[in-house]
């Protein structure tokens, strides 16, 4: 009631429904990311006053990003069985439920079940796959400026937030940096509820940017684990597949697999926490425009080489780090250019991955792509620490980034001459 209410007041304003959608996704997928990024920067005074060691913390911390990348792949078939007002619901639920125990935790598997389980999953429902979903119904004109604003809400989200948590632990402790979080995902959890909408024929609308109403699928039948698996089987069939499952995994590897040892790396070269952090920020609002920017262009040029540039641009960043001098002007100059560049690579990958598999099954087929990428984040974040412990330095970390980069630029050749893959379809088990 209240959706359709809605939906008539904007269309009296010529404003399409999609664009609440869009404005209800980015504003939970912002907050969801920050939350799990937050206790990245509480594991000091966390450790201080639980009296536990950061290797006690790290573990959770470890299963919570593994969780992350594992719930992605079955986000996509619970979204079709349930739909995206249930599932994310669900997120919203469990993502409340972490943040309430890690408030009150006093023992370490407390610890476990809210830092680690609960902020693992709750997250990963609600991640790239279901802004893969919102953009593929709602839009079929700008869905890559779509898919650049969700996309810059869940990479930006999970960087503009460390400062201000930073700030609240000092000076009032870190189980309250944990309660604004709280009480906003609660908030924007409910909103989405009561709003949302699954699919624009269900308010008698077009997508954006057809003029027939498309007809709702009919529901699959089986479970979202059945689906999700069908899904990678039709998947790995297709090169487009293969291609982008490498890619985005360099992407996961040169990204977020880096940046959880940033601030330690700019402290091996004297740049205090504070501007370390500061620089952290500035990547998240540099990514913010870069891939919105991303999103407009995927509208435009062709997406197979707007991702060849894209990598070979972060490749050559990478390896000219360890040439800035460390200063704060050559780090400075680094922010802007990485973080242009940060998440750019998502509205063209999902762009590609809808063109091959169709609009229901690309967040199926997405979210064993974005797999890959956590994968790849996972792998480079426990590497990294361990060239730090034997190299006694992150640099070949970074540089080994920078080449794998420039690898994606050369595999995104194999994908001449497929201007339009063949749409696959994916039967329910």
């Amino acid at each position: 009631m209240l959706a359709k209410a809605a939906a008539r007041g904007l269309a009296a304003r010529n404003i399409h429904y999609g664009w609440f959608m869009v404005l209800l996704t980015f504003l939970y997928g912002v907050c969801s990311a920050g939350a799990m990024s937050i206790p990245g920067v509480l594991l000091t005074p966390m450790s201080h006053d639980l009296g536990w060691t950061i290797g006690d913390l790290s573990g959770p911390l470890g299963l919570r990003v593994t969780l992350f990348g594992l719930a992605a792949p079955f986000a996509g078939g619970l979204i079709l069985l349930y739909g995206v007002r249930r599932v994310l619901a669900a997120s919203a639920i469990l993502l409340v439920a972490g943040l309430l125990i890690s408030t009150t935790m006093t023992t370490k598997w407390q610890l476990w079940i809210g830092l680690g389980v609960a902020m693992g999953v709750a997250p990963g429902l609600a991640a790239l796959v279901l802004s893969a979903t919102v953009s593929t119904r709602w839009f079929t004109a700008r869905r890559g400026l779509v898919l650049g604003i969700l996309g810059s809400g869940n990479a930006t989200g999970q960087m503009i937030f460390l400062m201000p948590t930073a700030w609240i632990a000092e000076h009032y402790g870190w189980r309250m940096a944990l309660v604004p979080p709280t009480i906003v995902i609660t908030l924007l959890g409910m909103l989405f509820v009561l709003f949302s909408v699954e699919r624009p024929a269900d308010i008698d609308l077009a997508p954006y940017g057809e003029d027939k109403i498309v007809p709702s699928p009919p529901r699959p039948t089986g479970n979202a684990f059945a689906l999700s698996l069908n899904a990678l089987g039709q998947g790995t069939g297709s090169l487009v597949f293969w291609v982008l499952a490498f890619t985005f995994g360099i992407c996961g590897v040169s990204s977020l697999g880096l940046m959880p040892h940033f601030v330690t790396l700019c402290g091996d070269y004297g740049i205090s926490p504070i501007t370390s952090t500061g620089l952290l920020a500035a990547i998240g609002v540099c990514d913010m425009f870069g891939t919105i920017g991303s999103g407009w262009l995927s509208d435009r040029f062709d997406n197979r080489w707007l991702l060849a540039g894209y990598y070979a641009f972060r490749g050559v960043a990478l390896i000219w780090l360890p040439y800035s001098g460390f200063t704060l002007v050559g780090l400075s100059f680094f922010a802007v250019l990485y973080g242009l560049d940060f998440i750019a690579t998502v509205p063209p990958s999902v762009k590609l991955t809808a063109q091959a598999f169709g609009r229901e099954q690309a967040p199926l087929v997405f979210g064993w792509i974005f797999a890959a990428h956590q994968l790849g984040a996972g792998l480079m974040a426990f590497a990294a620490g361990m060239s730090r412990d034997m190299l006694h330095s992150y640099l070949p970390a970074y540089f080994t980034a920078g080449v794998l980069c420039l690898a994606a630029t050369l595999s995104l050749l194999l994908l001449r001459g497929r201007s339009k893959p063949p749409v696959l379809t994916l039967q329910a088990a």
